[in-house]
């Protein structure tokens, strides 16, 4: 929410006892439920702020047990899976050495990367982050994100970790390709057992790199951690398709309140 918040807009309030956090996004404000102890009347009082000043989904990324006790409090609300924002976590070991049959395919690029490209690997700190920035750059370049709305907004937020990266704090790991950054990570424990992927990028001067940043992360985290949250797909149907090749071990699941 901090790297996105140029975006986004994020809004928090303390009311009894609950975090309660809004965003408005393109002039549209929607709300999260609220994050504390279960209140059934601020609950309620939420839905009607929701209602009087939001859109078609008021309310976004409730988890499941959530969803579940606000029909519990009433029938009639109308929740449905958000699939855009389901996030895929995979075991991390799993992610590191790339097992069995169902990643086959995934190896041999990995493999014809380490045999094709030059490369080194090293992990992200305030002695290298200027070049890391000179890398995003290229990369905003090669994606035309003054193009996409998306990935204009992105490139940003990306900066912001970058530029907020020991306050933030967060990890990172990079590969150069003859002596050039050709892609990067960044990523932080989000628990005891969880590590999450916040952001993966790389340039196509080197095929399989991608794959690369992808296991040599794992590698990292893999000895930590137990899953790796690789986040959402935001419906984006490649980004789909590339997350599901990874066979995720389960998805973290959040409804959305329609009107």
């Amino acid at each position: 929410m901090v790297c996105w918040n140029h975006f986004a807009h994020y809004r928090y309030a303390y009311v009894n006892g609950n975090v309660i956090i809004a965003c408005t996004t393109e002039g549209v404000t929607r709300f999260h439920s609220p994050i504390g102890p279960r209140d059934p009347e601020l609950m309620r009082e939420l839905i009607r702020l929701a209602m009087e000043v939001s859109d078609d989904t008021p309310l976004v990324f409730i988890e499941p047990d959530t969803a579940r006790w606000m029909q519990e409090i009433d029938p009639g609300l109308l929740l449905v899976p958000d699939l855009n924002h389901f996030e895929y976590v995979y075991r991390a070991v799993d992610l590191a050495e790339l097992p069995g049959k169902k990643y086959i395919k995934i190896r041999n690029q990995i493999k014809k990367f380490r045999k094709n490209c030059l490369h080194e690997i090293e992990p992200i700190t305030p002695r290298n982050r200027e070049e890391v920035m000179e890398f995003l750059m290229k990369w905003c370049e090669w994606k035309g994100c003054e193009d996409n709305f998306v990935l204009a907004h992105e490139i940003e937020a990306v900066f912001y970790a970058i530029e907020h990266f020991t306050e933030l704090p967060l990890r990172g790991l990079l590969i150069r390709v003859d002596s050039q950054i050709g892609a990067v990570s960044l990523f932080e424990r989000l628990n005891t057992d969880t590590a999450l992927i916040h952001f993966e990028k790389g340039l196509p001067d080197c095929e399989g790199i991608y794959k690369a940043i992808n296991a040599d992360t794992a590698e990292v985290l893999a000895s930590e951690v137990e899953y790796i949250n690789r986040e959402s797909d935001l419906g984006v149907s490649g980004l789909r398709e590339a997350k599901l090749r990874y066979h995720p071990h389960h998805m973290i699941e959040v409804y959305s309140l329609k009107r």
